[in-house]
This record gives structure tokens, sequence and C-alpha cells, in this order.
């Protein structure tokens, strides 16, 4: 039997990413969800979290969307004081302060824990902690906080990770009906899997933080009407 980790990212973007995530935990295959530290409806999904105690939640560490919870963070803000863009960071990582990365990322998990959720792992907004560059703060984090990370690159062998394979291809035009009928074609080999999903409905908020709108409704809609084919489970 292969365990199953189907993990919600973008929790907290805003009211309507939260009740996709919940409503496609309560009625479908949403079994984690990672919250952004920096959003505007973060509080939103620390309060509905607590009120689901059965959705496992980790933290999505941001560095490419929003703004920073330090303000001393030069190397990781643009001239407006907000995150820079995805691509600014993978075409000069070198420009990035892994001392600063490191305490911004430590307040957006200090933060988390205040909140008296209970972690069960840590990813990234964009997959940033993939970046190999970034490698030591992951590993330094990791262990500091006991938490282990998404697997997005096989050469982390260094670090625990929650599942032994990651799959990102629930996404966009690949987010299609009956994708999940299909893991038996498609994973082998291993004991456990985690795929990323961004299930939500549709709000102003949404709308003017991500490109990414309309597929999410598609993925809920997915995620609410699928189930897992035989020899696979959901992790508990």
């Amino acid at each position: 039997m292969i365990e199953v980790v189907v993990n919600a990212d973008d929790f907290g973007l805003s009211n309507a990413v939260n009740y996709g995530i919940i409503d496609c935990h309560k009625g479908g295959l949403i079994n984690s969800a990672t919250i952004m530290m920096n959003a505007k409806a973060t509080e939103h999904a620390i309060q509905l979290a607590k009120e689901t105690p059965s959705l496992k939640i980790g933290i999505h560490l941001v560095l490419t969307s929003g703004a920073p919870l330090l303000h001393d963070v030069p190397s990781l803000v643009d001239t407006e004081g907000n995150f820079k863009k995805q691509m600014a960071i993978i075409d000069e990582p070198d420009c990035v302060s892994l001392e600063e990365l490191e305490r911004e990322w430590s307040t957006q998990i200090e933060c988390f824990l205040k909140s008296g959720l209970v972690p069960t792992h840590f990813d990234s907004h964009h997959h940033m902690h993939g970046i190999p560059r970034f490698h030591p703060v992951v590993k330094r984090l990791s262990e500091y906080y006991h938490l282990p990370t998404r697997k997005v690159r096989d050469d982390l062998i260094d670090i625990p990770v929650i599942t032994d394979l990651f799959m990102d291809d629930f996404y966009g035009e690949t987010a299609v009906q009956g994708y999940f009928a299909t893991l038996n074609e498609r994973v082998k080999n291993c004991a456990s899997v985690e795929i990323m999903a961004h299930p939500a409905y549709l709000d102003e908020e949404l709308m003017h933080q991500s490109s990414y709108t309309y597929e999410r409704l598609k993925e809920a809609s997915i995620l609410m009407s699928e189930a897992l084919p035989e020899g696979f489970i959901l992790r508990k």
C-alpha cells in the first residue's frame, strides 16, 4: 500500500483559497495544506485549521510573493519593499544573502509556531527551498525545528523529506479528470508520494495576487470527485 499526501499549497492566500482547501479536505482528497505566513488571509487560514484538526498543516515558506515579515532583509526585496519575483531569484540566486534568507524563513516558522498549530513539515512557494545555493539554510532549518521538507530534488539526501516521491504535475493543463485513477500506472517502487495541488474558490484577492485562478476551481472539482485507485491510501 502506497501512502499518499495530497497537499494544498497557498493556504492563507485569500479567504476563497482557504475555503476551497477546507472543502476539498472535508469532501475530497486533500489531507494536508501548507500556510503562507505573510499573506492577507493567513489568520483566517489559521482559524480554519484549528477548527479542522483532521487536516495536517505545514509551512509554505515564501520568498517570491508579498512582503517579508522582517524589514531588514534588503537582498530579498525590490525597490518597493516586496519580495523579488520568482525569475529574479532563479536567475541570480547569488544576490540573496543566506543570512537574511535564514532569518526571514526562521521568522515565518516562528510565526507559525506562535499560532499554536503543530507543523508536519515545510515546503516553499515556487519551490525556492530547492535552489542549490539555499541548501545549507534549508538543512539548518530542518535540523533546528525537527521538520522534514518536500522532496523537490533527488539530491537533497541529507535532509529528511515527507515522502519518497514528489509529483508536481497536477497543475494547469495536466490537472485533468482521471488524474488520480491512473496513479497506479505512474507511481511504482515507493512507499509514499506527495501530490501538489492548488484548489480554491475565486475572490478579488486571489485574482489580484495570482495568475493561476480559474485553474484552481478545476482542481477543486477534480479533488472532490475522484478517489484513489486500489493500492493507494491517504496518509492519516
